[in-house]
């Protein structure tokens, strides 16, 4: 079993910057895919970035150039530097870690953005 715990969530102005983290414990395989999902109110979860234990990254055409994803393998931890923030990114966002055999989820931390 692993346990994904998320931390950096906030409320920030349009333009500002969040740094989000997520520290996995447990029985971790070393080959696996890290990654943050984010669903507003009345929307679906959709996929915000992942990355790859191998260092391959993926992201919404929404963030492309104004956030990035990256991970520290060493300390089973994944991070999204959020910058530009826009109030269309207000949105739960949760942490994921899928390897072979399962798929594992955060319990979500909130970012606010003002207008």
């Amino acid at each position: 079993q692993v346990q994904l715990v998320e931390s950096g969530g906030g409320l920030v102005q349009a333009g500002g910057s969040l740094r989000l983290s997520c520290a996995a414990s447990g029985r971790i395989f070393s080959f696996n895919t890290m990654g943050w999902y984010r669903q507003a109110p009345g929307k679906q979860r959709d996929l915000v970035a992942d990355m790859t234990s191998g260092n391959t990254t993926n992201y919404a055409d929404s963030v492309k150039g104004r956030f990035t994803i990256s991970r520290d393998n060493a300390k089973n931890t994944v991070y999204l530097q959020m910058n530009s923030l826009k109030p269309e990114d207000t949105a739960v966002y949760y942490c994921t870690l899928v390897d072979w055999n399962s798929n594992y989820w955060g319990q979500g931390t909130q970012v606010t953005v003002s207008s």
